[in-house]
């Protein structure tokens, strides 16, 4: 634990989870209406299968690539882990100002970065909160930290970008003279669809990136320590405990074997 007293628990606990919530709602609402978004871009229907591929290989590869990297910067140069969170959530903003500004081909760059940074952030959290916190409620903190993702996403993809879609696609409706029918879909096209949505998505992934930006001024004393320290003591007791048990069983299996031969040769 990086600071004693439960008041500082307690900062620490939901300073992890504010910088969750407004981050894993941006990346999540981007992944749930890509094939909406490809196609009010005008992208073909070949091409958005491919942007949720790529979203999905990156994905694994920056869960990867965030897990090996942050623990060489942490075991070499004692850069907090929580610093590269900062990062990550800072890279998750371009793939939003992309789609927010439609940019020619964006959507494909777009679609690596938001896969890379998804992936790579479920690996820093979950570390971070067992190394802060340590094992003994990890699953208690893990569910309490997993419920800040449904809550920014149901904000940002129900309240923000849903609202903001329908309100754009019945204003071009109502340009062309169009009725909609009961049961049909509300469609939009351009770029205005996803704009106002992504502006706003991409102002409170950067709030969470200052949220996080806290994390680390708190954890920095923690992570220029050594981290591993306790778990080497901890090893380092088995260690002696089982060459202790080790030379009294030896102790015991000698003293077994001279007694028969002290009494056969007092006989």
């Amino acid at each position: 634990m990086p600071m004693p007293g439960s008041r500082a628990i307690r900062v620490t606990l939901l300073t992890v989870r504010g910088s969750r919530m407004g981050p894993t709602g941006g990346t999540k609402a981007m992944t749930d209406n890509l094939g909406q978004i490809g196609t009010s871009f005008g992208y073909p229907l070949k091409e958005i299968t491919g942007f949720v591929s790529l979203t999905s290989i990156w994905s694994y590869l920056g869960q990867i690539t965030a897990g090996t990297l942050s623990e060489i910067l942490i075991t070499k140069y004692r850069i907090p882990r929580t610093l590269l969170l900062t990062l990550n959530i800072l890279l998750s903003s371009v793939s939003h100002i992309l789609i927010a500004f439609n940019v020619p081909g964006g959507l494909y760059v777009a679609s690596v970065i938001n896969g890379f940074c998804s992936g790579a952030f479920w690996s820093l959290i979950f570390t971070i909160i067992s190394e802060l916190f340590g094992l003994k409620h990890y699953s208690t903190l893990y569910h309490f930290g997993t419920v800040a993702s449904p809550i920014g996403l149901y904000f940002l993809n129900v309240k923000v970008t849903g609202y903001y879609y329908d309100k754009e696609a019945k204003k071009q409706m109502a340009a062309s003279g169009a009725v909609l029918k009961p049961g049909e879909a509300l469609n939009c096209l351009g770029g205005e669809c996803f704009k106002m949505s992504f502006i706003i998505i991409t102002v409170v992934a950067l709030f969470g990136a200052v949220v996080s930006l806290v994390l680390v001024v708190r954890t920095t004393k923690f992570y220029h320590g050594d981290i591993y320290k306790k778990f080497r003591n901890k090893a380092e007791t088995k260690e002696e405990e089982d060459e202790m048990l080790s030379s009294v069983a030896e102790s015991v299996g000698v003293g077994q074997e001279e007694g028969p031969t002290n009494k056969r040769s007092s006989g």
